[in-house]
Order: structure tokens, then C-alpha cells, then sequence
């Protein structure tokens, strides 16, 4: 599949999530967006794809039975031939990415502040507050960090990949390895690549949507919030779960005493937590 934002990028991420909004003093806030986080990640995952084969295609080039990955090592190619096919496709993806990555990654962070901003204020009106949100500073400021740290994470992708790459191709031919070798090394190269691309999509959802509606609820002036664990994961952070419908200041966060620093929902890596805000009677 060929990169690019073709008419498959704008489409909307489907209908908006379902909020509990019964009348009661703590108001149910918005989790991250579900359906941002899945098309974003259907994104880095078509950057991941077309990335292995174009590995694939341009390492068989070199040998004289390329016809498929187990034919890798069929040949006697030298090492430096090796070394310039991952040159070449480095140059190659770092340009692809210099037309991608800037607008992606700004498409991504516009849907999760429109997304956030669409449902809080469902929220607030909810509880007989209503606003219309700006694009000032610290909104602003916001939407820029997302943007450069997520332009940053695009362009890692090609970057560890290829490095895991031109290490396996490297290994092979100094040890001798058989082609099957070579082979699952690559398949367990471009597996751990699909799984950090999910990763990303996940963490820099959470974060920008916390990021987010921590300036909006101020902006609102709602500084009081509840901490809500996700309940989801494998291994939930303790600090996090005990913290579970605790309330706190949402101007300076909480103080997770694992981290020993002041946090919002979803700034820690692959954290899920979400903020409750408590609107005034």
C-alpha cells in the first residue's frame, strides 16, 4: 500500500462515543478517542508495511535467485553491497516521511483537540456550563507539541527499523546463517515495528487528549477533577489504581508518588487513566 493521505485520510473517525451524562455533581468526562487511536494507528501500520517490503524488494535485487524472502542469502553478495541497499532506502524514507510526517501527525493532533473539544463541551453544558473554546496560547501550544513529538515518532519508524535490519543482514553473512535464520529475524524485526507503531497511536492519544482537556477545564474554569483508572491493561500502574476517584487539582495535577512528580491522565507512557471533572452545583 503506497503512502500518501489519499481520500482514505479524511474520512471521519465514525459516530461520537456514547458519554453517561446523568445529572449528579461529578460529571463524567470524555476518555481518549478510540476511533482517532485506530486510524492513526492504521496509518504508521501502512508506513510499517510498505517499509518491510521495501526492504524485501530492495535486499532481493541484489542476489541473483530473488524471488522470495527465503532467497536472501541464496547469493554471495558482499557486505558493502548490503550496507548501501539500507543507505538507499534510509535516503529513500527520509524523504517519503519529509512529504508525510508533518501532515499526518498535524491531521492527528487537529482530530483529537476537535474530538476533545466537541465532547467536553457536551460535558460542561451537561452541567449548565457553556463555552466556546478558542485556539489561544495554551491551546496553541499544545497542538504544536503534539504535532513536533509525533513528526519526531513517524520518522523514528524507518530509522530503528532499518538499523535492526542492516544489523540482521550483517549477523547473517559474518555467521553464516541459513536463509530461514535470516528470514525470522527480519519477520521478528518488522513485528516488533507493527507493535511499537499500535504503541504510538495508543500513548500519544492518551497524552494528547489529557494534554488537552487539562487546558480546557481550566480555561472553563473547572479546577477540581477525579483521577479514573481505565481498568484496562495487563499491569496496571498501583500508584494509579489506588488514586482510582480520588479527587485533585487539575491546574497542577497529581503527584504520583511512584513517579515522584505531578502528572495528568495519559502523560506516563501507555497510561489510559482519565479525568472526572467536578462541575459546580
Amino acid at each position: 500500500m503506497a503512502i500518501g493521505l489519499g481520500t482514505n485520510f479524511t474520512e471521519p473517525y465514525g459516530a461520537p462515543i456514547a458519554l453517561d451524562v446523568r445529572p449528579h455533581r461529578h460529571s463524567p468526562s470524555t476518555r481518549a478517542s478510540a476511533g482517532i487511536a485506530a486510524h492513526y494507528r492504521r496509518r504508521l501500520e501502512d508506513i510499517a508495511d510498505e517499509l518491510n517490503q521495501s526492504v524485501i524488494d530492495e535486499l532481493l535485487k541484489i542476489y541473483r535467485r530473488g524471488t522470495a524472502v527465503e532467497d536472501l542469502m541464496a547469493a554471495d553478495a558482499a557486505p558493502d553491497d548490503l550496507r548501501r541497499a539500507v543507505e538507499r532506502l534510509r535516503s529513500r524514507w527520509f524523504k517519503k516521511l519529509d512529504r508525510v510526517a508533518d501532515r499526518l501527525a498535524e491531521h492527528f493532533g487537529k482530530s483529537v483537540v476537535d474530538r476533545s473539544d466537541e465532547q467536553l463541551k457536551k460535558v460542561l453544558r451537561n452541567g449548565g456550563i457553556s463555552v466556546k473554546f478558542q485556539m489561544g496560547a495554551p491551546a496553541r501550544d499544545v497542538l504544536k507539541s503534539v504535532v513536533a513529538e509525533n513528526v519526531s515518532l513517524i520518522r523514528s519508524i524507518p530509522e530503528q527499523y532499518l538499523t535492526q535490519v542492516e544489523g540482521a543482514v550483517m549477523r547473517s553473512v559474518a555467521a553464516g546463517r541459513d536463509l530461514k535464520s535470516l528470514s525470522d529475524e527480519l519477520q521478528y524485526q518488522f513485528g516488533v515495528t507493527k507493535r511499537r507503531a499500535a504503541l504510538i497511536a495508543r500513548d500519544q492519544n492518551n497524552k494528547a487528549t489529557g494534554a488537552i482537556q487539562q487546558v480546557r477545564l481550566v480555561e472553563a474554569g473547572i479546577y477540581k477533577a477525579l483521577w479514573r483508572h481505565s481498568m484496562a491493561g495487563k499491569v496496571p500502574r498501583p500508584t494509579h489504581l489506588a488514586n482510582d476517584g480520588n479527587e485533585y487539582d487539575v491546574r497542577r495535577g497529581w503527584w504520583d508518588p511512584a513517579e515522584r512528580q505531578w502528572i495528568y491522565p495519559g502523560y506516563l507512557i501507555n497510561c489510559r487513566c482519565w479525568a472526572q471533572p467536578i462541575l459546580p452545583r
